[in-house]
């Protein structure tokens, strides 16, 4: 599996995970629960597009080396 992937899917499960610690802990009248699920949740958006940003750059670099000629010695 591709690093970007990874880091989409892990960054998916922390926001997941994050949004769910705030609810309990807007449920539970706890606000150090529900700071913990905002920083997570945060995290996990930056992890997410981190990985969107990584997949760009491998697709990018898979073009470019495929686009150039290759060079003959002589």
């Amino acid at each position: 599996m591709k690093r970007s992937t990874k880091d989409r899917a892990r960054g998916k499960f922390h926001e997941l995970k994050g949004n769910l610690k705030t609810r309990v802990g807007r449920a539970t009248k706890s606000r150090r629960l529900q700071a913990e699920g905002i920083g997570e949740t945060i995290a996990g958006r930056m992890q997410e597009k981190l990985g969107q940003i990584e997949k760009v750059i491998e697709k990018e670099a898979i073009r470019y080396s495929s686009a150039r000629p290759t060079r003959v010695n002589s």
